[in-house]
């Protein structure tokens, strides 16, 4: 990714609510680029400013300080249409259009192209049907969007934005009300979005281990609502992933494993023995789960040749045979 690939920046921004004389300020001072063909995931604690931030960038919402700068100007200075033909916005609420078919909420991004009485003309109509398309949503054309799974309307909306046929699109949690399949999919359509038509996708998730497998680029907003922004794999390497959620007591993030966990404080540790990384990763689950921790073991060892065949060295001296996973817990809750 080149420098010139910016699309988007804000310097010394200062993001909050005017009302009367008081000023509630979320964020200050944060300076911030959004690149062409890049995926860039905004991650964060609930409530602490990401729709906020989402809404000053895109122009909806006035800045208490500094500038944002859409495709080389200052995006006050843009009318409204044009803001819409720079850049489209969904948001994580579940769409009021269950009247209309899919088609006909998807031209509705043709609106900063039409004329007062928004008749579309072929080319208009060929972008709706391209939208469709790629986000794969074209054989509901004719449903009514009140049909849709949560899945397919998340698609439907992202086609709407699709068809606005702007270099920038922002979404707020588009996952939040998705299965994991469903969550998946629409990750990955974004990500094809931002790398197949030079798209700069900014969005805001909950969903950390889809985000770190497909995001470009993170935001992440630290608990004094700084924001470190960076290729994805150097803020993990360098630890900005454990400044997401430092106030969770008992909460860390899992270098190897690219999620967070739960330390359940263990009160005994066993030594795990397994050539199988996969098997021994799930093995160790069993064990912390069961106030085990399987690393630097003093109490014990378990030595694991397949599902089938583990060997606990209990705390009394005992050797036990087990021969599933169920009998592993088993004997872990008898004899620790």
């Amino acid at each position: 990714m080149q420098e010139n690939d910016s699309i988007l920046s804000a310097q010394s921004l200062s993001i909050g609510y005017r009302q009367g004389g008081n000023v509630t300020t979320v964020m200050q001072g944060l300076d911030l680029q959004l690149h062409r063909g890049c995926l860039t995931a905004l991650l964060g604690r609930n409530g602490i400013g990401k729709s906020t931030l989402l809404r000053t960038i895109a122009g909806a919402q006035p800045a208490l300080a500094g500038a944002v700068w859409l495709d080389g100007n200052f995006v006050g200075s843009y009318s409204p249409r044009e803001v819409s033909r720079k850049l489209s916005l969904v948001y994580t609420d579940r769409t009021q259009a269950g009247g209309l078919t899919v088609e006909q909420l998807v031209e509705l991004g043709r609106y900063p192209y039409t004329g007062f009485f928004g008749r579309l003309d072929s080319h208009d109509r060929d972008v709706v049907a391209n939208a469709m398309a790629a986000t794969g949503i074209d054989h509901k054309r004719d449903s009514f969007v009140a049909e849709l799974s949560d899945g397919e309307r998340q698609k439907a909306m992202i086609a709407r934005a699709l068809a606005q046929e702007t270099p920038v699109i922002m979404l707020d949690e588009p996952t939040a009300f998705l299965d994991v399949a469903s969550r998946i999919e629409v990750m990955t359509l974004l990500h094809n979005l931002a790398h197949g038509q030079n798209k700069a996708v900014l969005l805001s998730t909950h969903d950390i281990s889809q985000t770190l497998l497909l995001a470009d680029e993170l935001w992440i907003v630290t608990d004094d609502r700084k924001v470190l922004c960076g290729c994805t794999e150097d803020l993990i390497l360098s630890g900005g992933m454990q400044q997401l959620f430092p106030s969770c007591s008992g909460m860390a993030f899992d270098m190897l494993h690219g999620d967070f966990e739960m330390s359940l404080n263990p009160e005994y540790r066993y030594d795990v023995e397994c050539a199988d990384p996969v098997l021994r990763r799930w093995v160790a689950n069993a064990l912390r789960r069961n106030g085990i921790s399987p690393d630097g073991g003093t109490e014990g060892k378990v030595e694991v040749s397949s599902r089938s065949d583990i060997t606990v060295s209990c705390p009394d001296g005992k050797r036990v045979k087990c021969r599933s996973m169920a009998g592993l817990v088993s004997c872990i809750r008898n004899k620790r």
